[in-house]
């Protein structure tokens, strides 16, 4: 693979800088409040993370390679792993005493040959110099990994590290060219996707979905849940004295008390404000509107919601079914967001998913203990709590 640039005029470089220099002192100023997730005085997790994304990003090409129009998902993946690689190596730049942003600027200033912006976005700050236009992907990949590995090592900033810091930076910019992406669009991404993951949400800004529907089609605002199990192995829902849906049994072999399941949805509708399959149970969809009613609340929602929640199931069965943890994997959280993509509810931030997950398999794991119990769903509060059945209160 071949690159070639068309040159910017002069007069436009140092425009280009200025709006360079102001993306990435923006970066800088919203990934340092999602920084606290990794300590401060240890370069070497920070190191390895990078280490990790960059290797990220030549699996993500090289699959691409392989399969070709068969990786549908491969503009996203790849943008989303030269995020997570500008997201460590500001976060190295932030212990090490310095900007990224003056890291950038050198790496650009410092190249002995005339300079190229490629004008993919504004304000873009890829860039090559015809020494590097012949390079082939691969090989621009390989020197973004060496680069990396020969970050390995460095304790402080000096005159060595900082050049060390700018050929990584070098590199970055023009695996980005190389790859024809959009350097703008990687760092919006990248804000909303640590923000959503590790920032504790604006409640008074979280989507509701059907504030503007009439009483009788919205989710209960506060609901209490009975779940019963019976001596023949099936579990029943009442609400309000009720019984909804169909009795459930674990449906396995090996029981494990997914006859409880319908907990996750109810923890979905009082932290998320979204359960299809909760909507169904108790008939209160949104036909008012009959796209949404077709859309949202329909059968293939009610699928994805519950294929969503058996998948997760599965693997939190064996993690304990989630018992001493106080987070969820990255990786779980980002197939999670894929699963419900399409559908309103992707607008819930990643950390909001946490919850609802962390806190119904709380009360799930209560439901099974007991073989049963009421559940006590608060959508003003977005909470889910576990009460005895019989106790009073």
């Amino acid at each position: 693979m071949t690159m070639t640039i068309k040159p910017v005029p002069k007069d436009q470089l140092s425009a280009q800088a200025v709006e360079r220099g102001l993306l990435l002192r923006e970066y800088m100023d919203a990934t340092e409040l999602t920084d606290s997730q990794l300590p401060w005085d240890d370069l070497h997790t920070v190191l390895m993370g990078l280490f990790g994304e960059v290797g990220s990003i030549m699996a993500t090409a090289k699959k691409h390679v392989r399969e070709n129009e068969a990786y549908s998902g491969y503009q996203q993946a790849v943008e989303e792993e030269f995020g997570d690689t500008l997201w460590y190596f500001t976060a190295l730049c932030r212990r090490l005493g310095t900007g990224v942003d003056t890291v950038v600027s050198e790496a650009v200033h410092q190249d002995v040959h005339e300079k190229y912006i490629a004008a993919i976005d504004s304000p873009a700050i890829s860039y090559l110099s015809p020494v590097y236009e012949s390079l082939t992907l691969d090989e621009t990949l390989l020197n973004l990994g060496k680069a990396s590995a020969a970050l390995f090592g460095i304790e402080n900033l000096n005159e060595q590290t900082r050049g060390l810091l700018c050929a990584f930076s070098a590199w970055y910019l023009r695996a980005l060219r190389a790859m024809n992406l959009g350097f703008v669009k990687i760092v919006r991404m990248n804000i909303e996707k640590t923000h959503g993951r590790f920032l504790d949400p604006d409640v008074a800004n979280l989507p509701v979905f059907d504030n503007e529907f009439p009483n009788e089609e919205k989710l209960p605002h506060f609901f209490k849940i009975e779940i019963t199990d019976r001596k023949i192995g099936q579990c029943y829902l009442q609400w309000n004295g009720v019984f909804i849906g169909d009795p459930l049994t674990d449906n396995i072999l090996d029981p494990d008390g997914y006859r409880y399941h319908d907990v996750f949805h109810l923890a979905h509708a009082a932290i998320l404000h979204w359960s299809p399959t909760f909507r169904d149970l108790i008939k209160q969809k949104r036909k008012s509107n009959p796209t949404i009613d077709e859309a949202e609340d329909g059968g293939r929602a009610i699928v994805v919601e519950e294929g969503l929640t058996a998948w997760i199931f599965s693997r939190a069965k064996h993690l304990n079914y989630f018992e001493g943890q106080n987070s969820i994997s990255f990786d779980l959280l980002k197939v999670v967001k894929q699963f419900v993509q399409g559908y309103e509810v992707e607008n819930c931030p990643l950390k909001l998913w946490e919850e609802a997950i962390l806190k119904g398999y709380e009360v799930f794991r209560q439901v099974r203990k007991n073989n049963g119990g009421i559940v006590i769903g608060n959508r003003e509060a977005r909470t889910i709590k576990y009460k005895p059945m019989g106790e009073k209160g």
